[in-house]
Protein backbone atom coordinates (compact mmCIF):
# COMPACT_ATOMS: atom_id res chain seq x y z
CA UNK A 1 0.00 0.00 0.00
CA UNK A 2 1.47 3.06 -1.28
CA UNK A 3 0.94 6.28 0.09
CA UNK A 4 -0.13 9.35 -2.51
CA UNK A 5 -0.84 12.86 -1.96
CA UNK A 6 -4.29 12.96 -3.86
CA UNK A 7 -5.16 16.85 -2.78
CA UNK A 8 -3.38 20.42 -1.63
CA UNK A 9 -4.65 22.98 -1.29
CA UNK A 10 -3.56 26.59 1.19
CA UNK A 11 -3.55 24.86 4.78
CA UNK A 12 -4.95 21.28 3.65
CA UNK A 13 -3.24 18.28 2.18
CA UNK A 14 -5.10 14.85 1.59
CA UNK A 15 -3.05 11.73 1.84
CA UNK A 16 -4.62 8.38 0.37
CA UNK A 17 -3.45 5.09 1.83
CA UNK A 18 -5.29 2.35 0.05
CA UNK A 19 -9.12 3.16 1.10
CA UNK A 20 -8.32 5.87 3.83
CA UNK A 21 -7.78 9.49 3.12
CA UNK A 22 -5.94 10.99 6.03
CA UNK A 23 -6.40 14.78 6.26
CA UNK A 24 -3.28 17.23 7.46
CA UNK A 25 -2.24 20.65 7.14
CA UNK A 26 1.64 20.16 7.30
CA UNK A 27 2.49 16.10 7.11
CA UNK A 28 5.41 13.36 6.70
CA UNK A 29 4.88 10.65 4.36
CA UNK A 30 6.53 7.59 4.02
CA UNK A 31 5.59 4.69 1.59
CA UNK A 32 3.13 2.76 3.93
CA UNK A 33 2.15 5.52 6.01
CA UNK A 34 1.75 9.10 7.00
CA UNK A 35 1.04 11.52 9.97
CA UNK A 36 0.47 15.17 10.96
CA UNK A 37 3.94 17.85 11.05
CA UNK A 38 3.89 19.57 14.30
CA UNK A 39 6.22 22.04 13.56
CA UNK A 40 6.09 22.59 17.73
CA UNK A 41 7.43 19.20 18.16
CA UNK A 42 11.19 20.28 17.34
CA UNK A 43 10.61 24.33 17.23
CA UNK A 44 11.17 24.26 13.72
CA UNK A 45 10.56 27.99 12.04
CA UNK A 46 10.81 28.89 8.32
CA UNK A 47 14.32 29.64 9.35
CA UNK A 48 16.75 28.21 10.03
CA UNK A 49 13.89 25.79 8.60
CA UNK A 50 13.94 21.45 8.41
CA UNK A 51 15.78 19.98 10.98
CA UNK A 52 17.46 17.05 11.61
CA UNK A 53 14.64 16.25 13.93
CA UNK A 54 12.03 16.97 11.60
CA UNK A 55 13.39 13.93 9.43
CA UNK A 56 14.62 11.70 11.72
CA UNK A 57 11.41 9.85 11.86
CA UNK A 58 11.00 8.89 8.29
CA UNK A 59 14.76 8.39 7.68
CA UNK A 60 14.61 5.69 10.46
CA UNK A 61 11.62 4.18 7.99
CA UNK A 62 14.39 3.37 6.00
CA UNK A 63 13.80 5.72 3.01
CA UNK A 64 16.64 6.08 -0.21
CA UNK A 65 15.11 9.32 -1.41
CA UNK A 66 13.34 12.09 0.48
CA UNK A 67 11.24 15.12 -1.27
CA UNK A 68 11.43 17.87 1.27
CA UNK A 69 8.90 21.02 0.31
CA UNK A 70 9.18 24.63 0.49
CA UNK A 71 6.02 25.96 0.96
CA UNK A 72 3.65 27.35 -1.63
CA UNK A 73 5.73 30.61 -1.26
CA UNK A 74 9.20 28.89 -0.94
CA UNK A 75 9.26 30.59 2.82
CA UNK A 76 10.52 27.25 4.20
CA UNK A 77 14.19 26.13 4.02
CA UNK A 78 16.53 23.46 5.25
CA UNK A 79 19.24 23.35 7.63
CA UNK A 80 22.36 22.04 6.61
CA UNK A 81 22.43 19.94 9.26
CA UNK A 82 19.54 18.62 7.62
CA UNK A 83 20.91 17.88 4.42
CA UNK A 84 23.79 16.66 6.00
CA UNK A 85 22.42 14.04 7.70
CA UNK A 86 20.59 12.82 4.64
CA UNK A 87 24.34 12.82 3.03
CA UNK A 88 25.43 10.80 5.89
CA UNK A 89 22.61 7.96 5.54
CA UNK A 90 23.06 8.33 1.87
CA UNK A 91 19.72 9.15 0.98
CA UNK A 92 18.68 10.90 -2.14
CA UNK A 93 16.64 14.43 -1.55
CA UNK A 94 14.95 17.16 -3.45
CA UNK A 95 13.87 20.05 -2.09
CA UNK A 96 10.99 21.98 -4.19
CA UNK A 97 7.92 24.04 -3.52
CA UNK A 98 5.35 22.37 -2.24
CA UNK A 99 3.34 21.08 -5.65
CA UNK A 100 6.30 20.39 -7.17
CA UNK A 101 7.41 18.13 -4.18
CA UNK A 102 3.93 16.70 -4.20
CA UNK A 103 3.93 15.89 -7.62
CA UNK A 104 7.71 14.48 -7.45
CA UNK A 105 6.43 12.56 -4.23
CA UNK A 106 3.32 10.89 -6.29
CA UNK A 107 5.80 10.43 -9.35
CA UNK A 108 8.57 8.64 -7.27
CA UNK A 109 6.12 6.16 -5.11
CA UNK A 110 4.62 5.31 -7.93
CA UNK A 111 7.48 3.65 -9.38
CA UNK A 112 7.94 1.88 -6.45
CA UNK A 113 10.72 3.74 -4.93
CA UNK A 114 10.99 4.29 -1.04
CA UNK A 115 10.58 7.73 -0.45
CA UNK A 116 9.39 9.18 2.10
CA UNK A 117 8.76 13.30 2.50
CA UNK A 118 7.91 16.58 4.46
CA UNK A 119 5.07 18.83 2.91
CA UNK A 120 3.80 22.70 3.83
CA UNK A 121 0.78 23.36 2.50
CA UNK A 122 1.07 27.11 3.30
CA UNK A 123 3.48 29.97 2.79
Amino acid sequence: MNAKITHISWGRMEVTLGDQVLIFKDCKVWPDGACAWDWRETGTHHQPGIQPADIQEILDRGVETMVLSRGMELRLRTTPEARQLMKEQGVEFHIEETGRAVELFNRLSKRGMNVGGLFHSTC
